[in-house]
């Protein structure tokens, strides 16, 4: 078994979209786990200020890099820094994304093109860059932020995340014997940000639906230690996604219609 995602001696967890939602509460749990941390997001004024507040919680260092990783440019920042090893990357966290409210043919192209971007392309391009520093140590975890949308039919948002669940239950398989560990965290609904910053009406999902990022968070990390390659926060959505692989598409497209 490879060490736990803090426990990698003077190597940094890097985490993009580590301002806000899941990516944020990554942060805090693995920055009171004592690990050097490197946050990626857009705002740098926000960067800093959640920075600030790291290294006053548990006395870590964190490091930021504001990049738009829409574009190029933004992208290139972080692949440079992944790839440099005189401050090696440990663990990478793609937690970068967003969601469209609107159905697939009625969103402006570019917006589902950004989508597929920065939840295939994006984890794809900096998965490809760590695996080259974590192959050489013999070690490293890559955790991919999935979606219970990846199990149903919704879209192009599940479309995206159904990549990301195939990509690295290959890549855990591929890459496990050099020590490298590719886990898909696959949560159901979840208190983060994400659905207000897509204006989504959530008052018709039940309660027992939700989950709370800190769990989420655990049980993903607990099973990233463990060389999981898809883990499924809660036993109720564990038992969703057997249901989701039985029922005839028709059915769970159905079900899971509420939002993309």
């Amino acid at each position: 078994m490879t060490a736990t995602p803090a426990a990698t001696g003077t190597e940094s967890v890097l985490i993009t979209g580590g301002t806000a939602g899941l990516g944020a509460e990554f942060a805090r749990q693995l920055a009171d786990r004592g690990a050097s941390l490197v946050l990626v997001a857009r705002d740098a004024a926000r960067l800093e200020e959640t920075a600030a507040r790291l290294r006053t919680r548990a006395g870590v260092r964190v490091e930021t890099l504001a990049a738009d990783l829409l574009r190029d440019e933004g992208l290139d920042q972080v692949v440079a820094r992944l790839a440099d090893e005189a401050a090696p990357v440990g663990t990478l966290i793609n937690n970068a994304g967003f969601g469209l409210r609107a159905d697939f043919a009625d969103s402006p192209l570019q917006d589902e093109l950004d989508l597929l971007r920065i939840h295939v392309t994006v984890p794809v391009a900096l998965a490809h860059t760590a695996l080259q520093g974590m192959r050489r140590r013999g070690r490293g975890h890559i955790i991919n932020i999935a979606s219970m949308a990846g199990f149903t039919p919704r879209g192009s948002y599940s479309t995206a995340k159904a990549a990301m669940i195939h990509f690295s239950r290959w890549a855990n398989l591929q890459y496990g014997p050099d020590g490298v560990t590719v886990t898909a965290v696959c949560p159901g609904y979840t208190h983060t940000e994400f659905h207000q910053r897509m204006a989504m009406e959530t008052g018709g999902i039940p309660d027992w639906m939700w989950l709370d990022a800190p769990q989420v968070v655990r049980e993903g990390l607990r099973d990233a230690a463990a060389g999981k390659a898809v883990s499924i926060p809660s036993r109720r959505y564990k038992a969703l996604a057997v249901l989701a692989r039985s029922l005839p598409p028709a059915v769970v497209g159905r079900i899971a219609r509420r939002g993309r």
